[in-house]
């Protein structure tokens, strides 16, 4: 149910549509995002039943889930309303849903935990280096690419998956390598270093993405460095699981663990200018519609909105407009979306906004 008070930062509440593409309008694409969720339900179905390995009615409920899901897509696919809009957000909470109607409410959490584990150790060595760089467009260009390079740790995109399986060496350098190099698909990355040369932003909201290296070795050093800048930074999760997303409960307790490594953050986490909300989301994506009244409340002060990752700033809200600043990253994971939007498979997106 959308806010009562609506999403403040949102230049147009009425006309605001989170979806970069609907379906039902683009037959090309609506026939390749169902073949492409017909393949991925076998990768859901194995990660449900690994997740519960010790249940012996995990094997079966995972089956059931997988035709289950299946079914819900023959359904939408053969609906030809071009009345009723179809996005990929409305496949990924199908997908969420499903998992849930048979009982696996998370089926990364373990996945999740050991790739926390994994870059906390690795959170001291990443801000030491950051550090090293005194030049403020080095430091801040060095920033924006961990995040960037970070994004690409998402066990739901097929590409990003094969790899992570092939090569358990594969972290945030490699990443670094692997993603496009300037110029970028949507590149306003001289924009977003020229911004910051001037005055800090009072208070920047976040919509983070991925666990393990995604949240710990790009997001946090990002919010590190807007609080040196004496920022308040609201940082954003969704509330249920989905794929390997962080959740809201994941991410206080990763943030108290990052408390003992970093000394600013935890100045900032136990004096409230770093703050953790949950986004009542249904799925990966981002429907600013969904927003609570009390976030929508606690982002007002924002004058600077981040959002991460494919699912909440590509397959959502890429063209939606605000009344704040906004940065926009992500990495383009998928060949065919990355080939519809001029570039190719691991391209990046830096849209900076600055109303």
């Amino acid at each position: 149910m959308a806010s009562s008070k609506h999403f403040h930062l949102l230049q147009d509440f009425q006309s605001y549509n989170p979806d970069t593409l609907d379906l039902s309008q683009d037959a090309e694409a609506k026939d390749y995002w169902f073949q492409c969720f017909n393949r991925l339900v076998l990768k859901f179905e194995q990660q449900a039943a690994k997740s519960q390995g010790s249940d012996p009615t995990a094997f079966n409920r995972a089956a059931q889930f997988r035709e289950h899901f299946v079914n819900q897509l023959k359904i939408l696919q053969q609906q030809n309303s071009h009345s009723n809009p179809l996005a990929i957000r409305n496949l990924l909470e199908l997908n969420e849903a499903s998992l849930r109607l048979y009982g696996f409410d998370d089926p990364w959490k373990e996945q999740k935990r050991l790739e926390n584990e994994a870059s906390l150790k690795r959170l001291k060595y990443r801000l030491q280096r950051i550090d090293l760089l005194k030049d403020t467009n080095a430091k801040w260009m060095e920033i924006i690419k961990g995040v960037l390079a970070g994004n690409m740790f998402d066990w739901g995109a097929q590409a990003v998956s094969q790899i992570l399986e092939s090569d358990t060496n594969f972290g945030l350098d490699e990443a670094m390598e692997r993603i496009q190099k300037r110029p970028w698909l949507i590149d306003c990355l001289d924009e977003w270093l020229q911004r910051i040369q001037g005055p800090p932003h009072t208070c920047a909201t976040i919509f983070t993405d991925n666990s393990g290296t995604d949240i710990v070795l790009g997001i946090l050093p990002l919010v590190r460095e807007l609080l040196k800048r004496k920022t308040k930074v609201l940082l954003c999760a969704n509330t249920k699981p989905a794929l390997n997303d962080i959740t809201y409960g994941e991410l206080k307790h990763l943030v108290k663990q990052c408390c003992m490594e970093c000394k600013i953050i935890s100045y900032a986490y136990n004096t409230g200018m770093l703050q953790i909300f949950g986004n009542e989301q249904n799925g990966p994506c981002l429907d600013f519609r969904l927003i609570t009244p009390d976030l929508s409340d606690a982002i007002w002060e924002s004058d600077l909105l981040i959002i991460v990752g494919m699912a909440r700033a590509l397959h959502t809200n890429l063209n939606a407009k605000f009344t704040c600043e906004t940065l926009k990253l992500a990495v383009v994971k998928n060949e065919w979306l990355a080939r519809r939007l001029g570039g190719e498979t691991f391209s990046v997106i830096c849209k900076y906004e600055n109303i």
